[in-house]
Parts: structure tokens; C-alpha cells; sequence
């Protein structure tokens, strides 16, 4: 055994030299919760919460019923694809439906059970309707990303390995149910696109189609950002609010919509930040590392002075 091993057994021996009493740290936990829970710092309802393992699984299954191929359907037969789509749609939609009602039973603690269940019901039917919508606009954003890298070699290793594009699925998913009304399910999902990608989109931006975030890590986008068709953004990209509005409390304004809009064509390079409820023109380019904070009109150029002068004169550059 190497010495620090040695001295790593015996600080683990000397944790659990004296009797742990587990009763009384389960009382002193009961107690910091109850604390917690009058103080307002932790939600009163916590039975049957939403699960992040079981949505993350549910997510699983909805791609491979999107993308069967890409996902394990590897029989030649159509038919077999399309019996591969149905089992994970089933079972995923069968999930989904008790992720919603959990989520239900804790936004809406004294609805009847049965309007719960009615609820629940007609979002997982929506929801299913709008899959071949989100397929197209995700068979744009692949397209979008192949064409607009140029180290990109095939659609396929677009789809089975760029950051960006997992973060665009996970969104497009998060946004039909965050649309439909159970916000937590797509915050949940949102998240764990974040998790893996450093991408933070919220479920409740607007996005158009062919949509491309190139390299991605760092990217940050509203809640009431809304973004048009064939828009582009490198790393690090920030689309966030200039203010956050408080009422007379001093509590946030929740809700407002506080973040940009950027219209068809924008192209928005690495480390730019736009803040604030203003208006990114159509074919606009945003250069690296620009702090945006009012609106520019259709066809701008915006880059910071010093870079103008050394870089980008007679046309070069961006």
C-alpha cells in the first residue's frame, strides 16, 4: 500500500471510531428542513416530484423515435424501423405522462385527481401531435450546422457528436412542453442538455428554424429571447436581460419580456453579449466579444473600435 493510501485508511478508520447515531442526525435534519420550509427557502409540497433520471430517460427514447437509425434501428426492413419508433414512443409517452401528472399534483395541490388526470392526458396527446413539427425544424438545424461548418463532414457526424445539436434537441422537446404548460418537465430537460454541453437555452426562448450554435460551450439564452430563421451563434454568446424589474416589494417581475430578439440571418460571433429587450436587424452581423445593448437595424455590422481600425478595414475580417 503507497503511503498516502496508508494514511487515507487510517483518517477513514478514524471517522468511524466512535459510534455514529444516525437517529439523532436524521432529528437534526427533520429539523433543518422544518426551518427551511418556514423561512420560505424550500417548497412546503414535495411529494412525487418529477424525476431528472426518469425525464433524462424519457428523452432518450423520444430521440431514437426521432432519429431511429442514429439510435439503434439498424434492420434494413422498414417495418422493423417502424416498430422500433413505436416501442420507444410508447414507452417514453407512457413516462412522460407520469412526469406530467407529478408535476401537476405539485403546481396544482388542490385540483381534483380526475382533472389532473384529463390534464395530463390531453398535454402527453399535444405533445406526441407536434413530433413530426419538431423533426422538421430539427432536420433543418442538422442541415444548418453541416452547411455552416466547414470541419463538419456528414449530417450524421453532426447529429451523433456536435454539442450544439443535443442542446437544440433537448430545446426543441423542453419547449413544446414548457408551451403546454409544465414548465418544470422542460426546465428539467433544459438542464440536462446544460449539464453536458455547457449550453444554457431556456425552454421558453423562441427559436426559428435552421438554427446552428458552432463549438457552443458558454452559450446563454433568455427565457423571452425570440429568434428567427437561419440565425447563427458561436461560443460563448450571451442573450440576456440589460435589467430585472422588481415591483414595489423589491421582488423580481417574473415573466417580462426582458431578452433580444434577433431577426432572420443574424450571424453573432464568439463571446458577444446582447442584452436587454432590443432588436438584432435582419442579416446582421454581431462581431467576438461586443457588448450589445441597443437595437441595430437590418444588415448592421457591429465590432468594437480597436478591432475595427486593426483588423477589419478595407473589407477584411468579418
Amino acid at each position: 500500500m503507497a503511503p498516502d493510501d496508508s494514511a487515507s485508511a487510517s483518517a477513514h478508520e478514524a471517522v468511524f471510531s466512535q459510534p455514529l447515531s444516525l437517529d439523532g442526525l436524521v432529528s437534526e435534519l427533520r429539523a433543518a428542513r422544518r426551518a427551511a420550509r418556514q423561512a420560505g427557502t424550500q417548497p412546503v409540497r414535495t411529494r412525487d416530484l418529477p424525476s431528472p433520471a426518469a425525464v433524462d430517460s424519457i428523452v432518450q427514447r423520444l430521440h431514437a423515435a426521432l432519429f431511429p437509425r442514429h439510435r439503434g434501428a439498424h434492420d434494413e426492413i422498414e417495418s422493423a424501423v417502424d416498430y422500433f419508433v413505436g416501442y420507444n414512443l410508447n414507452e417514453a409517452l407512457l413516462a412522460l405522462s407520469e412526469q406530467i401528472r407529478r408535476e401537476l399534483r405539485f403546481t396544482n395541490a388542490h385540483s381534483d385527481q380526475r382533472e389532473i388526470e384529463s390534464a395530463a392526458q390531453r398535454i402527453v396527446g399535444d405533445f406526441a401531435a407536434e413530433l413530426p413539427r419538431i423533426y422538421t425544424l430539427l432536420a433543418s438545424d442538422i442541415g444548418a450546422a453541416y452547411d455552416g461548418d466547414p470541419s463538419a463532414k456528414s449530417p450524421e457526424e453532426v447529429l451523433l457528436s456536435f454539442p450544439g445539436i443535443k442542446a437544440v434537441i433537448h430545446y426543441r422537446i423542453a419547449h413544446e412542453l414548457y408551451r403546454l404548460g409544465t414548465p418544470i418537465l422542460a426546465r428539467i430537460i433544459s438542464e440536462l442538455a446544460h449539464s453536458a454541453t455547457g449550453i444554457d437555452i431556456h425552454p421558453g426562448a423562441e427559436i426559428g428554424g435552421h438554427f446552428f450554435i458552432d463549438h457552443g460551450t458558454g452559450v446563454v439564452i433568455g427565457e423571452t429571447a425570440v429568434i428567427g430563421e437561419r440565425v447563427r451563434l458561436y461560443q460563448a454568446v450571451t442573450l440576456g436581460a440589460k435589467r430585472l424589474p422588481a415591483d414595489g416589494t423589491g421582488a423580481l417581475i417574473k415573466g417580462e419580456p426582458r431578452h433580444p430578439i434577433l431577426e432572420d440571418d443574424v450571424v453573432i460571433y464568439a463571446g458577444a453579449t446582447v442584452l436587454g429587450r432590443i432588436t438584432v436587424g435582419r442579416g446582421s452581423t454581431i462581431g467576438g466579444n461586443v457588448w450589445l445593448t441597443h437595437s441595430v437595424p437590418a444588415g448592421s455590422r457591429v465590432t468594437q473600435v480597436q478591432a475595427e481600425r486593426e483588423v477589419f478595414q478595407d473589407g477584411a475580417g468579418i
